[in-house]
C-alpha cells in the first residue's frame, strides 16, 4: 500500500507528464501548414544591383533560419522577391502585384530610398504593414505603419555630420576646409546639405560643393575640381562605386585626398582598393567586437562569409547593409512572435510601442516618423579592411581613427 507521501509523489509525476504532452517545445517542431509569404522587391539589376545581392543573400539566410526553426506561427516562410531593376517607377508596379496577385502576408521594403517611398504609397494603399531597412529621408516617411530598421534617427541631417565633425576634431589636426560632392539621390543629397549647414558652424570653410548625376561613371573632370579646391577633408555623397571611381581619377591626377569620406560607398571594391587607405564612411555593424558579442550577429557573420564567398562577392563581410537587411527580419519575426497573428494593424501597433533586439541595436519606433535613436558609427579603412573608429566605445579592439 501506497503511503500518503508516495501517492502525492505519483500525482505530481502524472501532472508533469502531461504538461510534457500539451506544452510546445519551440523550435523543435519543425514549420507545417500553409506559408507565410513575405513579398519584396530588390534592384537585382541595374545600378543598385551590387547592393542589393547583399540584401538577397542576407534575406536568403534569415528565412532558411526561420525554417530551421518553428517558421513564423508555426508555419513555413516564403518569401516572394521580384527584381525592380533600381526604378522606382517599376517598384510601385511590383509591390501592387505583390498586395493584388500574390496576396502576400506580409511586405518588406525595397533597398534604396527612392524605391522604398514608391513601396511605401503602395502599402499605404492597401494599409499593409511596411518593414524597410534603408531609408534615409525620414521626414519624408509619412506612413504610420512603416518602420525603419536602419536607426538613423529622425534627422540624419542633423546628427551624421555631427558625428563626422565631432569624430576629426578629436584629431590633432581637424579640418579647416571642406569640398562636399553628392550625387543627385534624395538621402545622399539630404546628408550632404547637412553637412554644408553645420560645417561654417564648426568652423569649416566650403570651398568646393557640386552635384552629379546618380550612376555616374567619368569622374575626370570632378576629379580635376576636387584638386584644385585641395580641401583638408574630401565629404562624398556617394554610394557604390562613386568612390572608387573618383580616387581612381584624382590619381591619374597625381593626387591624394588628405582626409575622405563616403555616405555609402561599395565596401569590399574601396576596402581592397589601395586609393582607399584611411578612407572613412557610415557604418551601424562591422565584424569586429563589441558588435559580435551578440549570438546571432557571429551566426549571421558566419553564415553570410559562406554564402556571400560562393557568390563571389569581393568582400563577404557583413556591415551596415546586411545588418540592417537581418534586422529587419528580425524585427518581423519578434512582431509576429509576440502578437501571434499577421494582422498589419496588431503588427504595427506592437512595434510602435516596443523595443526590438536586433544584430545593429535596440531599435525604438516611439519617434518622429517611427524613428528612435541615431545609432550611426564611423568606420575607416585599415589594412584593407574596414573597422568601426568612433565613437570610441564601439571601436574596434586596438584601432583608432587615423588622421594626418
Amino acid at each position: 500500500m501506497l503511503t500518503p507521501r508516495a501517492r502525492a509523489a505519483r500525482v505530481v509525476i502524472a501532472l508533469l507528464a502531461i504538461a510534457c504532452l500539451t506544452v510546445p517545445v519551440l523550435g523543435g517542431a519543425a514549420p507545417a501548414g500553409k506559408p507565410v509569404r513575405i513579398g519584396s522587391t530588390l534592384g537585382l539589376t541595374g545600378p543598385l544591383a551590387a547592393t542589393s545581392l547583399v540584401h538577397k543573400i542576407v534575406g536568403e539566410l534569415a528565412v532558411e533560419r526561420l525554417n530551421r526553426e518553428n517558421g513564423l506561427l508555426g508555419r513555413p516562410v516564403e518569401w516572394i522577391l521580384l527584381d525592380d531593376q533600381s526604378k522606382p517607377e517599376l517598384t510601385r508596379s511590383l509591390y501592387e502585384r505583390l498586395v493584388t496577385v500574390d496576396k502576400v502576408d506580409l511586405l518588406l521594403g525595397p533597398y534604396g530610398t527612392a524605391t522604398i517611398l514608391a513601396a511605401m504609397g503602395v502599402a499605404q494603399r492597401y494599409e499593409k504593414l511596411l518593414v524597410q531597412h534603408t531609408f534615409g529621408v525620414p521626414s519624408l516617411a509619412k506612413y504610420e505603419m512603416q518602420f525603419p530598421a536602419w536607426a538613423i534617427g529622425p534627422e540624419p541631417n542633423r546628427t551624421i555630420p555631427a558625428l563626422v565633425f565631432d569624430a576629426l576634431a578629436a584629431t590633432p589636426t581637424p579640418p579647416k576646409t571642406v569640398s562636399i560632392l553628392t550625387a543627385k539621390f534624395p538621402s545622399l543629397q539630404f546628408l550632404a546639405t547637412g553637412a554644408r549647414e553645420l560645417a561654417p558652424r564648426r568652423g569649416i570653410k566650403e570651398v568646393l560643393y557640386l552635384e552629379y548625376e546618380f550612376g555616374q561613371r567619368d569622374f575626370a573632370a570632378i576629379a580635376a575640381r576636387v584638386k584644385d579646391a585641395n580641401a583638408d577633408l574630401l565629404w562624398v555623397g556617394g554610394g557604390g562605386l562613386d568612390a572608387n571611381l573618383l580616387l581612381e581619377a584624382l590619381k591619374k591626377l597625381d593626387y591624394t585626398p588628405p582626409r575622405h569620406f563616403y555616405a555609402y560607398p561599395a565596401p569590399g571594391p574601396l576596402a581592397l582598393s589601395s586609393d582607399g587607405r584611411n578612407a572613412l564612411a557610415l557604418s551601424i555593424f562591422e565584424e569586429h567586437p563589441p558588435f559580435t558579442a551578440n549570438p546571432a550577429a557571429a551566426e549571421l557573420v558566419k553564415a553570410f562569409r559562406e554564402r556571400a564567398t560562393k557568390a563571389s562577392l569581393p568582400y563577404p563581410v557583413v556591415d551596415t547593409q546586411g545588418a540592417a537587411s537581418f534586422a529587419a527580419w528580425q524585427m518581423l519575426e519578434q512582431a509576429v512572435s509576440a502578437t501571434q497573428s499577421l494582422d498589419d494593424k496588431a503588427l504595427a501597433q506592437w512595434l510602435k510601442s516596443h523595443r526590438v533586439d536586433t544584430v545593429a541595436g535596440r531599435l525604438r519606433f516611439d519617434g518622429p516618423s517611427n524613428y528612435g535613436d541615431d545609432l550611426s558609427k564611423i568606420k575607416q579603412v585599415q589594412d584593407g579592411k574596414w573597422y568601426v573608429v568612433w565613437p570610441k566605445e564601439f571601436a574596434a579592439p586596438g584601432r583608432k581613427l587615423v588622421a594626418p
